[in-house]
């Protein structure tokens, strides 16, 4: 005889049947597209930045397939789900609610599931968490599939005018002024162009953090990428600051990409002049290493040169 289910185990299941029989569909320029099937698997799908048109039809087709979408904000991934007619339920996957919503996920995958792993703009885990559930997903043994698309990293690399060969990427600088010099100091020796993510509201203060503790370097501030009004503005970091000091507009998303350092000669002059830099920020200690990394000079001959301009000038912090 078959044992007898509780009704409320027999409602779930009703439900994911009801839920996996949907049409599989989306819809592009007025017309209803079949998506194909997916084999399950956790897949990152990237999302538009902006401008909803920014998608590429392997996205589309992920998430119309897809037996659920995980998401920061419903409200946000509806819109672009409404948009393209896609039918596949949401449930909100942030940081907030990670370590209980991750089990289920996984308990998804585990049943063959394909779930979708989308940010509320980009591409997902660039700036954000999501890393732990493909990382406990692999180890799972589940498939990972990348579904690559728009990227305000590189958006705002691409249209910046700066070198691109090499680049690092930094996100948000620490919103407390101390220890936002202090990881600009740490960056200051990285031989790359940076990229950084900064809100309106903080963007003058850190803008003039970084020309203080980076110098006269070139650099572009990218916002709106994508949207009506995005509009990027080149200068060097003190021209940028003075500019935003004196109320340039802040509004949406912001996106600063900061050219890498002048290639330094090794000569005794030039030494000195990065210690006396460096000395106006940081103490004696991440002076020298900064310079050391930055010239390759031994550390034991720039920690000389340093006691002595801290003795000569009174630079530098103990």
């Amino acid at each position: 005889m078959t044992p007898l289910r509780p009704p409320f185990k027999l409602a779930l299941m009703a439900k994911d049947k009801t839920a996996r029989d949907r049409p599989r569909r989306y819809a592009l320029n007025g017309a209803a597209l079949e998506a194909p099937p997916l084999p399950g698997g956790l897949y990152l799908v990237a999302t538009p930045i902006g401008n909803l048109r920014d998608i590429g039809l392997r996205a589309l087709e992920t998430l119309a397939s897809a037996d659920v979408i995980a998401c920061e904000d419903s409200r946000v991934t509806r819109k672009l789900t409404e948009h393209y007619g896609i039918a596949a339920p949401l449930t909100p996957y942030h940081e907030h609610n990670a370590a209980e919503a991750r089990p289920k996920l996984l308990a998804r995958l585990a049943d063959g599931q394909a779930v979708a792993l989308v940010s509320d703009a980009g591409t997902p885990l660039i700036s954000d968490p999501g890393y732990k559930l493909v990382r406990a997903a692999s180890e799972a043994g589940h498939a990972v599939i990348a579904v690559p698309g728009a990227s305000a990293v590189l958006a705002a690399l691409a249209g910046a005018g700066l070198p691109t060969d090499r680049f690092f990427f930094e996100g948000f600088l620490p919103p407390k002024q101390a220890a936002r010099q202090k990881r600009i100091a740490q960056l200051a020796v990285i031989p790359a162009t940076l990229v950084l993510f900064e809100s309106g509201p903080r963007l003058a203060a850190a803008l003039s953090d970084l020309a203080a503790g980076l110098g006269p370097r070139p650099a572009a501030i990218c916002r709106e990428l994508t949207k009506l009004h995005e509009e990027i503005r080149r200068d060097d970091l003190s021209g940028l600051a003075r500019l935003y000091a004196a109320g340039g507009e802040t509004r949406g998303e912001i996106v600063i990409v900061v050219g890498p350092p002048a290639e330094q000669s090794e000569s005794a002059e030039d030494v000195d002049a990065l210690l006396r830099s460096a000395l106006g920020r940081v103490s004696v200690k991440d002076a020298v290493g900064e310079v050391a990394l930055a010239t390759g000079r031994p550390r034991r001959e720039v920690y000389q040169r340093a006691l002595a301009l801290s003795k000569d000038g009174g630079d530098g912090a103990a």
